[in-house]
């Protein structure tokens, strides 16, 4: 069993920007992937799914399309977190 200290795997290969330190887009940004990093994650995982944020503003999105309900979804999934990075990450997404 790996140690509590040790980074994760996903972080420790560089899938994710820097939220506290310096470099990527960082905490003022949104943080979380990069799409360089999400096309990186789906090449090292055929048939993986995963998408970046939808950075869109709310008002500029037709009500009900796909990115609408994304977006939706992922703001009331995330409405607890409240981490330095999960806020980071909600106003990514304007939640």
């Amino acid at each position: 069993m790996p140690s509590k200290n040790a980074p994760s795997r996903k972080k420790s290969l560089g899938y994710y920007s820097k939220v506290k330190k310096g470099g990527g887009r960082g905490k003022k940004a949104g943080g979380g992937m990069t799409a360089k990093g999400v096309a990186k994650y789906r090449r090292d995982n055929p048939g993986s799914k995963l998408k970046t944020a939808v950075t869109t503003p709310p008002s500029k999105l037709k009500k009900g399309s796909k990115a609408a309900k994304r977006r939706k979804s992922f703001c009331a999934r995330s409405k607890s977190w409240t981490s330095e990075r999960g806020r980071a990450a909600r106003r990514k997404w304007n939640c």
